[in-house]
C-alpha cells in the first residue's frame, strides 16, 4: 500500500498548560464497583445479555461483574449505544468497535483484571508521579494503568498532538474515537510505502516535540505505533507515556528517538536519533521570551 498524501498538523487547545504531571489520578471505588456489588434486576439483565453477545462469549472468564458494570454505567450515561465486532484481541485488554453517542463510531478498549501479567505495566508506572502509592494490587495496577491512558490522551490532545480522542473512562474500559473503520482500517506506518517520507518526518517530530513540552514521553514510539488514516497521521498507544520527571524518562526518550529515526533513515530521510533528541527536548522561547518547556524554570 502506497500512502501519498501531504501530512498536516494540527493545532494545539488554547491553554495555559497542556497537563498537570503531579495531579493525582483516583483508582479507588468508581459507580461501576457499587453497581456490581448492588447487583439489582436492571444490571443482572444487562450482564446476562452481554454475556450471551458472540463478541463476549469467549470473554466471561477474564471479565468480572465490575468490569460488566463499568460497561453498563458507560451505556447508561450515553457513552456506548451498541457493541459491533472485535477490533483486536490482546493478552491484558480487547478493543472493540461500538457505536456512541450521535450514532458516531468509536472504539471501547477494556482491560483484564485477571490479566496473567502486569510486571511490565509497574515500570511504566512506579516514578511517575500521578501515580505514587498503588502498592501490588493488580486491581489498582489495572484501574490506574487505565486512568493513566485516559490523561495522557487528555494532555496529548491539548498539547496539539493527533492522537485518538479520549471520550470517557470507567474503571478498566476506555471509550475513545475510532479511526478507521474495521472493514476500512487504518494502517500501522510500518505497513505503508510512505511516499513523502520527509513530511511525515517532520509531523512526527513535531509532535514528539509538543508531547515533551507537554511534559510527557510516549515511550514505546515506532512505526508500530503510529498510523495514518485519511491522510492524517495519528500516534497511538499512549497507556505506557510517562511524564518527563519519570526516572526513565531519558532512556524511553532516547529509544523513541532510536526508533524514530531508523524508521525514517530507511526511508531515504537524513536523521540521526542524536539530532532527533535535540529537537525533541529544545527549549524554545515564547512570545514574551520566557523558556517553554518541561524544566525550564
Amino acid at each position: 500500500m502506497t500512502e501519498s498524501e501531504e501530512f498536516g498538523l494540527i493545532a494545539p487547545d488554547q491553554v495555559d498548560t497542556p497537563g498537570d504531571e503531579w495531579e493525582e489520578i483516583d483508582v479507588s471505588d468508581t459507580e461501576a464497583d457499587r453497581i456490581a456489588r448492588k447487583r439489582d434486576r436492571k444490571f443482572d439483565e444487562f450482564r446476562k445479555r452481554l454475556k450471551d453477545a458472540d463478541q463476549f462469549k469467549v470473554e466471561q472468564s477474564v471479565f468480572d461483574d465490575a468490569t460488566f458494570a463499568a460497561i453498563y454505567k458507560l451505556v447508561q450515561d450515553g457513552h456506548i449505544d451498541a457493541f459491533g465486532g472485535p477490533i483486536s484481541t490482546g493478552k491484558e485488554a480487547n478493543v472493540y468497535e461500538a457505536l456512541g453517542d450521535e450514532n458516531t463510531d468509536v472504539a471501547v478498549k477494556i482491560y483484564r483484571i485477571n490479566a496473567s501479567d502486569f510486571r511490565h505495566m509497574r515500570d511504566y508506572l512506579e516514578g511517575d508521579p500521578r501515580f505514587e502509592s498503588i502498592g501490588q494490587d493488580k486491581k489498582r495496577v489495572v484501574l490506574a494503568w487505565t486512568q493513566k491512558e485516559y490523561a495522557n490522551l487528555v494532555r496529548a490532545r491539548r498539547a496539539g498532538v493527533r492522537v485518538p480522542e479520549p471520550i470517557a473512562v470507567e474503571r478498566n474500559v476506555l471509550v475513545m474515537e475510532l479511526v478507521g473503520l474495521v472493514e476500512d482500517r487504518a494502517r500501522r506506518l510500518a505497513e505503508v510505502n510512505v511516499e513523502n517520507p520527509e513530511t511525515a518526518y517532520d509531523v512526527v517530530r513535531e509532535y514528539m516535540r509538543r508531547l515533551h513540552s507537554a511534559g510527557l514521553v510516549h515511550g514505546d514510539l515506532s512505526e508500530y505505533n503510529m498510523i495514518i488514516h485519511d491522510g492524517e497521521l495519528v500516534i497511538i498507544d499512549l497507556g505506557q507515556a510517562v511524564t518527563v520527571h519519570h526516572p526513565n524518562a531519558e532512556e524511553f526518550l532516547r529509544r523513541d528517538c532510536r526508533n524514530v529515526a531508523k524508521f525514517f533513515s530507511r526511508q531515504g530521510t537524513e536523521t540521526s536519533a542524536d539530532e532527533l533528541y535535540e529537537f525533541v527536548t529544545a527549549v524554545e522561547a515564547d512570545p514574551t521570551g520566557q523558556p517553554d518547556g518541561p524544566g525550564a524554570n
